[in-house]
Formats: C-alpha cells, sequence, structure tokens
C-alpha cells in the first residue's frame, strides 16, 4: 500500500462512521465526469464514441461542485474524456482541494507538462495525477492507438514529480497481456518514482470499437495471479489489497456499484460508471430508486458476468477491510507481508 497516512485515516474514519450509523449503502469515490471529450481515440474506450454535439458539452464548475456536496464521498475521481481538456479544471480541482477532498485527476498525460508550466494546479496532499498507462512502451502505445504517447506520458510524470505532485498510473489490461511485460512494467513504473499503481482488467463497453480483447473472469484470474504472485516488496500499489485478492481469485466479492458513482452531463448513471441504464436527477434517488438486485454477478445480469473492475469491486473490498476482523485481518497481513 502507498496511500499516505492522512488519507487512510480519512476514509477509515469515514467508512466506520458510515457503518455506525448503519449504512449498508454509501459512496467512496465520486467518479465525476465533466465532459466524455478526449484528445485520444482508444480502441476500448466507450466514452468518445457520442455525437459531436456532446462531446462538445461540458458540466459547469458549479454542477460539478453541487454533485460533490451532495454525494459527499470523501474521494473525487476525475475521469472523462480528458479532464485536462476542461476548461476550467484549475479551478475545479481547487474547490475540491479547499473541501479536503482526495481528487485524483485521471489523465493520459499528453496536456500535462503544458499545464503544469501555465501553473494551472498547485501541489496538494489532497491533489493526486493519475496517469493512464497501459503497460511499456510497446503496449500503451497500441491501446491508445497512438505512437509516442508513452514518452510523453513519462515526460510528464517525471516533470508532475520534479514539481512536487503526487502522482500515480492507472492501468487496465486486457486478453493478451504478458505477465512478464506486466511486471517489468511495474519495475519501470517505480523507477519513475510513482507514489502507487492502480490496476484492473477492462470493460467490454458496448460502444467500444475492439470487442475481441476484454478478459472473461476466469482469463483475468490466470492473469493476474501469474502477474502478482510472487511480488517484488518494492512495487507500491494505490488501491486495497484485498483487491487485488479478488482478481487473483482468493477473495470472492460481490459488486457495489453504489460505492462508486458516477455524475455526468446526463446526471447521476445507474447503475454504475461501466452501465448506462437510466439516469437519477440526485444522488437521493439513485440510491434509493436504482433496483441494485437487477446487477452483480448473483444476479445473473449478462452485462455483469465477467465484469471485474475496480470501480465496483474496489468499494467492496474497502468496506469488507472494516466489516469484520477476517476482513481487517487479511488486509493487514497483505499489507505488511506485500504479498496479495
Amino acid at each position: 500500500m502507498s496511500v499516505p497516512a492522512s488519507q487512510m485515516w480519512a476514509v477509515a474514519s469515514y467508512v466506520l462512521g458510515q457503518k455506525l450509523r448503519g449504512r449498508k449503502r454509501y459512496p467512496l469515490v465520486l467518479m465525476l465526469e465533466p465532459l466524455f471529450r478526449c484528445n485520444l481515440a482508444c480502441a476500448g474506450c466507450g466514452k468518445i464514441q457520442y455525437p459531436p454535439h456532446l462531446l462538445k458539452r461540458h458540466l459547469t464548475v458549479e454542477q460539478c461542485l453541487q454533485a460533490v456536496d451532495e454525494c459527499g464521498a470523501p474521494m473525487v475521481s476525475i475521469p472523462g474524456g480528458e479532464p485536462l481538456m476542461y476548461p476550467e479544471i484549475g479551478r475545479l480541482v481547487q474547490e475540491l482541494v479547499a473541501r479536503r477532498k482526495y481528487v485524483y485527476l485521471c489523465t493520459n498525460a499528453i496536456l500535462l507538462k503544458e499545464k503544469l508550466a501555465q501553473g494551472v494546479f498547485q501541489p496538494s496532499k489532497y491533489l493526486s495525477f493519475s496517469v493512464h498507462m497501459d503497460g511499456l512502451r510497446e503496449e500503451h502505445d497500441e491501446a491508445v492507438c497512438r505512437e509516442g504517447v508513452y514518452d510523453e506520458a513519462v515526460e510528464a510524470i517525471r516533470e508532475a514529480l520534479r514539481r512536487g505532485y503526487r502522482v500515480t498510473t492507472n492501468t487496465t489490461l486486457f486478453e493478451g497481456a504478458a505477465p512478464f511485460r506486466v511486471r517489468d512494467f511495474f519495475d519501470e513504473m517505480m523507477d519513475l518514482g510513482v507514489e502507487g499503481m492502480m490496476i484492473s482488467p477492462g470493460y467490454s463497453y458496448s460502444k467500444a470499437p475492439d470487442q475481441e480483447h476484454f478478459l472473461r473472469r476466469q482469463r483475468a484470474h490466470e492473469l493476474f495471479s501469474r502477474i502478482l504472485s510472487n511480488p517484488k516488496r518494492r512495487w507500491r500499489f494505490n488501491q486495497s489489497p484485498l483487491f487485488l485478492q479478488f482478481l487473483m481469485g482468493k477473495q470472492d466479492f460481490e459488486c457495489t456499484p453504489w460505492g462508486n458513482p458516477t455524475f455526468n452531463l446526463f446526471g447521476w448513471q445507474r447503475p454504475c460508471y461501466l452501465l448506462q441504464e437510466g439516469y437519477a436527477a440526485s444522488f437521493g434517488e439513485l440510491l434509493e430508486t436504482t433496483r441494485w438486485e437487477q446487477y452483480g454477478r448473483k444476479s445473473g445480469n449478462e452485462k455483469c458476468r465477467d465484469c471485474m473492475v475496480h470501480c465496483g469491486y474496489e468499494p467492496t473490498a474497502v468496506n469488507h477491510t472494516f466489516g469484520s476482523w477476517r476482513g481487517f485481518r487479511d488486509a493487514v497481513v497483505a499489507t505488511v507481508s506485500g504479498k496479495p
């Protein structure tokens, strides 16, 4: 684990507070999408396939902040699209930091050096740049469908670290990923000096151009077991060790989609960041009127059968950590030993 102690304490106290209030469904991370527009066209992405008139639109800062206040989650992830293309990204981040929200700005980093040079952001323990890195140079450039992006991202990471910013990476793996190459990638990210890494299998967006390389559940277990068995002590992951165990097939979790709710141009997305089956006008309406029993692997929903993505299962792992002595023990043992 590489999460700073202050952030771990904020999340732990928040989760325990929810449990003491008897709340079974509560948000952990708000997925805030101010826009869908992007400067890449990745084959596995389902977000940029909207018609041009929607790609030109974006939320106002006021709309974003209202969603943040309404939700109340201690962490806010800003994906997209590419959030650095959002014209008021600096003001939005400043407002979130003022609210003491832990912000993960998810970026492909193409524009990051430019924004840093312009002074759009200020270093803060509440702000992390989560740079999308899908492996070493060859794998990453192939995943984003453009040569040279890996090198641009590495340069931007170095510059952000030089300026004192927190930087993590976010990696999505697909069918055909070579475990030894992924392990080499982990080494390279540690050599760069990033704070921690996030990994997750890709989800088969219905809008994604490439539908052939999404991992099925058993294949995902096999791949992540080969990647994460005998981990190096120097590897640092910015996610729950129990989620890593889940990826390896050592934990049998059910999805808790309300843990990472999504707010975007259309409102509160049902039921999660990955599926679009209607929208709610408020967060309360999302929690109260969504038929959650229709989602998750046990529901039998075909769309959920193979999903193992972190936005559905990371909150489950965190809840399990603080929901039972066994979960807490497993998390502590994995953290101390360095072996998921």
